[in-house]
Parts: structure tokens; C-alpha cells; sequence
């Protein structure tokens, strides 16, 4: 898939993200005659931000390891520094992806 289109559902899907959980764009939204009412708004912009953030940070670390075993194959006396860096990258990618999901779910539970 083309950057490009990953940008663009990843926008297309934090904006309705954005619309659900909060409240006062909600309201605008229905105005235009979509309904996204308190709970199940809140709940499916957590759960699309969530979702969002898991399949990046997948969709990342996935890259990272391609690209490590990549370079081991071309390089196989540089394992232990390519692996090493690799793993911080990860490690980075997955805190991200974590705090990502928090503020996702955040959405949620706040008022």
C-alpha cells in the first residue's frame, strides 16, 4: 500500500476519531444529520484511536525487523550493533504506540 493512502486513512480515521470523542463536534456532526451520542461516541473514538495506534506501531516494528534482517544478510559481522539498534527502535516504536493508546482510551473515560 502507498504512503500516501495510509496518510490518508489514518486522517480519514482520526478525524471521525476526533468527532466522536468529543462532545461539542459531536453536537456539530449531528447538526448535519450524523448522531454519535455520549457513550457509544466516546467508546468508538477510543476504540479507533486505539486501533490506529496498534496497527502503526505494528506496521512499524514490522519495518524495523525487515530491515534489520536485511542488513544482517548483508552484512552479517555487523549483527550485534545492527541488532542492537534495532531493539531501541522497537523499544521507541512500542513506547509511542503505548502512549498513543492511553490518550486514545483517555478519550474515553474523560468527560
Amino acid at each position: 500500500m502507498k504512503k500516501s493512502t495510509l496518510i490518508g486513512f489514518a486522517t480519514a480515521a482520526a478525524a471521525v476519531g476526533l468527532v466522536a470523542v468529543n462532545p461539542a463536534l459531536a453536537q456539530a456532526a449531528s447538526e448535519g444529520g450524523a448522531v454519535i451520542s455520549g457513550n457509544l461516541g466516546k467508546g468508538l473514538g477510543g476504540g479507533i484511536a486505539a486501533g490506529l495506534a496498534i496497527i502503526g506501531g505494528g506496521l512499524g516494528i514490522g519495518k524495523v525487523g525487515a530491515s534489520a534482517v536485511e542488513a544482517i544478510a548483508r552484512q552479517p559481522e555487523a549483527s550485534g550493533s545492527i541488532g542492537t539498534n534495532m531493539l531501541i527502535a522497537a523499544a521507541l516504536i512500542e513506547g509511542a504506540t503505548l502512549f498513543a493508546v492511553v490518550v486514545g482510551f483517555l478519550g474515553v473515560s474523560g468527560a
